[in-house]
């Protein structure tokens, strides 16, 4: 039998070990059945569905008019550091100079640069899930070994010192978490970050990732990082970006603060990657940063709106169980009382089948809690005007109904 060229090509481990996003994944299929003419209802990807605001695409005309169409620094445009070191300051009270910034192609890019300067094989990287999707693929990647903390919707999905603690052993190098989290839209407040640095500062030798790129999208009101407390300040390496505040996704900037020798550290890792993002991105993105936050409020407020209309449907539905999130736009409800249920010949063992019949019998799209960490739960993205939840809300109830 002759051996085609694609079965000769040897893919490396790395790869084979790796997922594939869940969310670009069923993005994927449902843009397949749409194509098929299916009228499928997507509320799988975490993309705002505003448009960037005018005043950052005039930056990004002006910079294009005034030819910033060349390389870039690796680190990023000083101009752009400076704001970003500011915004730091105003919003979330940390001082970071311009050199314990770098600007990357997203914050995925972002929190990719900084596992890969601080783990190697056989070290521990504890994260607690719910947790997004890369963080565990990233590790591994870097040859690190995941050690989740399973955060169940009782604790609201947030660890507590004395979890985080009990997690640490001497393989210990890092701890990635988000606050506003995606999945689950949970917020750490100050308290519980304060608990989670009282145990940290015993551990100087432990790099925390502060994944804080939602900030902005918080109902409850003032952003917390761990970051603030003195005395883990230098171990923290706080994440940020354009993407979901600013309605910047396919733009693909993000951004870290941290101790300079991280900071060094990801300049030289990128510097072989990608070097520089875009310079037309950068440009726009300074105005972004120097923009009053205040701006954002319209937005937010139509976000809290969604979350209430899709918390209200969720209620209404025996055997949803669903937490308040305040920030981000996820709800992650737990559907576990459906697992063993049937309608028409199609039985749910698990969160991947309840997602898979969602989008059979109801045409949503929604996402694995699997994918998460939880098998229990299921991502419901609420990035969707109120007209398309709404129906969307209703599809769900009548199919799980089916289900006995």
């Amino acid at each position: 039998m002759k051996i085609t060229h694609q079965e000769m090509i040897q893919l490396s481990e790395r790869l084979l070990a790796m997922e594939e996003s869940a969310t670009i994944a069923m993005s994927r299929k449902s843009r397949e059945l749409k194509a098929e003419g299916k009228d499928i209802i997507s509320l799988s990807l975490g993309e705002p569905d505003f448009f960037t605001p005018q005043f950052i695409k005039d930056a990004a005309v002006e910079a294009m008019e005034n030819n910033f169409t060349m390389y870039t620094p690796v680190p990023g445009y000083d101009d752009l550091r400076e704001s970003i070191s500011l915004k730091f300051k105003r919003d979330n009270g940390l001082d970071y100079t311009k050199d314990q910034i770098v600007v990357s192609t997203g914050a995925k890019q972002s929190i990719a640069n900084v596992v890969l300067s601080i783990v190697g094989p056989g070290d521990e990287v504890i994260v607690p899930a719910p947790y997004w999707v890369s963080y565990v693929e990233i590790v591994k990647v870097a040859e690190g070994t995941p050690v989740v903390i399973n955060a169940g919707i009782e604790n609201d999905f947030k660890i507590n010192g004395k979890q985080l603690e009990a997690a640490i052993t001497p393989k210990t190098k890092m701890l990635i978490f988000s606050t506003p989290c995606n999945p689950t839209g949970s917020v750490y407040t100050k308290e519980e970050l304060k608990d989670l640095a009282d145990v940290l500062k015993k551990y100087p030798h432990i790099v925390v990732i502060s994944d804080e790129i939602y900030e902005h999208i918080n109902f409850i009101g003032k952003h917390e990082s761990l970051a603030q407390f003195p005395e883990v300040y230098n171990q923290v390496v706080t994440i940020n970006g354009v993407s979901k505040a600013w309605a910047m996704t396919g733009w693909r900037l993000g951004y870290i603060g941290a101790p300079k020798v991280i900071a060094d550290a990801c300049n030289k890792v990128q510097g072989q990657f990608t070097s520089g993002t875009c310079s037309i991105t950068q440009k726009a993105a300074i105005a972004a940063m120097k923009a009053d936050p205040s701006v954002l409020k319209d937005m937010i407020a139509a976000f809290n709106n969604r979350r209430k209309l899709v918390l209200s449907a969720l209620n209404e539905m025996p055997g949803v169980n669903a937490n308040v999130p305040v920030g981000a736009f996820y709800v992650f409800p737990e559907i576990s009382s459906f697992f063993g249920k049937s309608y028409n010949g199609f039985t749910v063992h698990n969160a991947d089948d309840m997602c898979l019949y969602l989008l059979s019998e109801a045409l949503v799209a929604l996402v694995t809690g699997d994918a998460f960490g939880d098998p229990n739960c299921i991502r419901i993205s609420y990035a969707a005007s109120e007209e398309t939840l709404t129906e969307a809300m209703k599809r769900i109830k009548e199919a799980l109904a089916k289900l006995n």
